[in-house]
Order: structure tokens, then sequence, then C-alpha cells
């Protein structure tokens, strides 16, 4: 079964695109949290950004960051949020691979929040060891 995005992408569903190539597209979300809410999503129904290549993962980023721009010269934030999740587990509410750009103003009522935990340099340590590339 298409995922949303698919749907979207292929104007089975309205959406308000506001950037297309080949590796990705972007719309206005519709639940906008603040005005100038975007998503930018892959072409490809990959489920998580693990699945992307190389290649899909940039063509994210460089759209996110081209939005964010467009975004700030257009709303003029007091910040903005580029927020990318996988599986429910990370947030995930579509299984297709996308991020959000999200202008934010200061005492919108966004919480991004999690308990922070400062194990020490040693475990640090460790703990880079078993990913490090």
């Amino acid at each position: 079964m298409p995922t949303l995005f698919e749907r979207l992408l292929s104007g089975e569903l309205p959406c308000a695109k506001i950037l297309e190539d080949e590796l990705v597209f972007a719309f206005m979300d519709a639940g906008q949290v603040n005005d100038g809410h975007v998503i930018v999503a892959t072409r490809a129904p990959r489920p998580t950004l693990m699945d992307c290549s190389d290649d899909e993962a940039a063509a994210l980023m460089r759209a996110a960051r081209r939005i964010a721009l467009a975004v700030e010269a257009a709303f003029k934030p007091d910040g903005i949020t580029v927020l990318q999740a996988n599986r429910a587990a990370g947030f995930q509410t579509v299984p297709h691979a996308h991020l959000h750009v999200l202008p934010r103003y200061d005492g919108d009522g966004v919480g991004l929040t999690w308990p922070r935990k400062e194990p020490g340099i040693e475990r640090l340590r460790e703990l880079a060891a078993r990913i490090r590339l």
C-alpha cells in the first residue's frame, strides 16, 4: 500500500508542493505547527533515513537548507528546527523518510525535551568505540 507521501507525490491527494527534484520533494505540512512548516521527503518510498542512499540523505539535507533559508526570509522566525525521526519509538508517524523544517518563535509552545544523562568521559569513549567509523 502506498504511503501518504507517495499518494501526495503522485497527485492522488492534494498538497502544496514547494520543491521537487529527482531525489526529494517538499510540501507544506497539513498540520502546520507554525506558518511555514515544511516536510521534505524522499521521492522513493524509503521507510527510514537508514534505508536511504547517501545521495538521498544528502539531498534531504540540501533541500532542508534551501527551504530553511526561504522560510527565514518569508516568515522571519526567531529560530528554525530541522527534525528527522525514524520508526515509532523515534516519533516517526509516516513510514517514509522525511524531515520537518519548522519555523520557531519564542513562546510558541513547541517542546523538544529529553532526560539528559552525563555518563562521564570514560563511558563516552566506550560508546564511541562501538560506533566509530
